[in-house]
């Protein structure tokens, strides 16, 4: 049920975040779930205590500086079992951050959402989003042409030691890198098995957009480069360690358009994710953003948690090695604006999702964000001077 006044949804296409609100108990299990659901301040003190209660033990240091130590083995572990199966393609993502694809039309239905995956695939081709129209291949040859140089680049390189070296010359070589030549650029960071850049790639379809995408794991980017959907002259899958300076990103700084991190930044130690977020930073252009969306605080994940699991305040291992972390907006916004970011949005999404079947509620808590890489003071957003 959209909100009054809200935006409807178009038929055939799902209904946006934020515009269906409980507001008759009993349409309770009318929907799978319901938006900005209040919380009622006896579920915000069991929630409270729930966590105070699994945060009294913690898990002994050796076994955190192991945990830390293996991270990557960890998350190359989860992807060997579970490979492109455990998350779903993230075609919300155009309607929470229409950024990724400037040129998309909204009004119209995501087709690829409601599609089966042999379907999708014969549909797509090797053209994106909809049938290869002539101007489409035209379009795509002509990229090809404009990336052919990086493309070379690209498939010289492998995820060990060496070819992380000859990232690093790359970057530094006269402005030849991956997607060199392109006008709009998005790198996101925990790309997976490529739950969202392969989205991006089908719906936007500008002919000058490259996308950067990275992982810690082996598995994950080995995951997307043998997809049939990858295209090396649109992307560029790299394996890059968020939180080590020495980690060479393939692109310059202030080269990026937009930075995308969906549920990534919680997966790395609080004391790591600053100079993290400074380092992502440079690599946008003024005017540029990043773009969030992850865990908050009381989240049902959170209150799942056992005693014993517990690393530090409001961080966690799960079962299977990985970790994670539940935010607050105001530590958010500080490590953005710490690194010189503007804030254009940051809301938290209480949302109450259903199960039907099970007759069962879960309350969810994520926090989104959008912050912007602010212009040199007498300049304007074209980037001229004023």
């Amino acid at each position: 049920m959209a909100a009054p006044g809200g935006p409807a949804a178009a038929p055939g296409r799902r209904q946006p975040f934020g515009t269906r609100f409980l507001t008759d108990p009993s349409r309770l299990f009318q929907h799978n779930a319901w938006d900005n659901v209040e919380w009622s301040e006896e579920q915000e003190t069991n929630a409270r205590n729930k966590v105070q209660e699994n945060s009294e033990q913690l898990v002994p240091q050796d076994k955190q500086d192991e945990y830390e130590l293996n991270a990557n083995e960890y998350w190359n572990d989860f992807y060997k079992i579970h490979e492109n199966g455990f998350f779903k393609d993230r075609h919300w993502l155009f309607t929470e951050f229409p950024e990724l694809a400037p040129n998309h039309n909204l009004s119209q239905p995501e087709a690829s959402a409601y599609e089966n995956d042999s379907t999708r695939h014969a549909r797509l081709g090797r053209c994106g989003n909809g049938p290869c129209s002539l101007e489409t291949r035209i379009q795509e040859h002509h990229q090809l042409d404009l990336m052919k140089d990086s493309s070379n680049i690209i498939h010289r390189l492998s995820t060990d030691c060496e070819a992380r070296l000859k990232l690093g010359d790359v970057k530094q070589s006269d402005g030849d890198f991956p997607g060199s030549s392109a006008t709009y650029r998005i790198l996101e960071v925990g790309c997976g098995a490529g739950n969202t850049v392969f989205p991006i790639l089908q719906t936007n379809n500008d002919p000058g957009l490259f996308v950067y995408c990275c992982d810690f794991s082996n598995t994950a980017v080995d995951l997307v480069q043998s997809n049939a959907e990858y295209d090396s002259s649109r992307c560029f899958a790299f394996v890059h360690d968020l939180c080590k300076d020495q980690s060479p990103y393939p692109m310059p700084e202030e080269s990026l358009d937009i930075v995308i991190l969906i549920f990534v930044l919680s997966a790395i130690r609080p004391e790591k994710m600053q100079c993290a977020i400074n380092r992502l930073s440079r690599l946008l252009k003024p005017g540029g953003m990043i773009l969030l969306r992850d865990y908050g605080r009381y989240d049902l994940a959170q209150l799942r948690f056992k005693k014993g699991r517990c690393l530090s305040d409001n961080f966690y291992v799960r079962g299977d090695g990985t970790r994670v972390y539940f935010f607050t907006q105001d530590e958010l916004d500080a490590l953005f604006t710490t690194a010189g970011l503007e804030k254009v949005q940051n809301l938290v999404d209480r949302r109450l999702q259903v199960n039907r079947g099970k007759q069962v509620t879960m309350h969810r808590v994520w926090i989104q964000c959008k912050y912007r890489k602010p212009f040199p003071a007498g300049h304007g957003e074209n980037g001229h001077a004023r």
